[in-house]
């Protein structure tokens, strides 16, 4: 079971991770059969080498300038739950604020990863949907 520490361990290295050329260091990140969601609705990523092919397709480069914050907000088990805010400089600039759902192995690396993502003026419900 992951501690808080081994989380924010992980964080460091995803941010880092995201920031070299190549995705080497992605693979250190998560186990061979891993899978990944973008947002909740998304279909899984699944495997390692797929999980590099779309870290390389989402990122604009390795340098893009960006800060990135996070607080870990639970860990029950081997889940963490994380709230995320990344700004990126630009052009044009973006923020967003997401929480991470991970489920992460003995070894550390991580099996399942969750995005949710959020950013401003992202509506809060479909067009012509209702609030329930």
């Amino acid at each position: 079971m992951p501690t808080r520490e081994e989380v924010a361990g992980w964080l460091e290295r995803y941010e880092s991770a995201w920031r070299a050329p190549g995705t080497e260091a992605v693979r250190a990140l998560f186990s061979d059969d891993a899978t990944y969601q973008l947002s909740p609705y998304d279909e899984r990523i699944r495997g390692i080498n797929e999980i590099a092919a779309m870290w390389e397709r989402e990122r604009e480069r390795p340098d893009e300038p960006f800060t990135m914050t996070s607080d870990t907000v639970a860990v029950d088990g081997d889940t963490a739950v994380v709230r995320v805010e990344v700004h990126y400089a630009g052009p044009p600039a973006r923020e967003y604020r997401d929480l991470w759902v991970l489920e992460l192995e003995d070894d550390g690396r991580c099996r399942a990863f969750e995005e949710w993502p959020f950013w401003p003026e992202q509506p809060r419900y479909a067009p012509g949907g209702t609030r329930g």
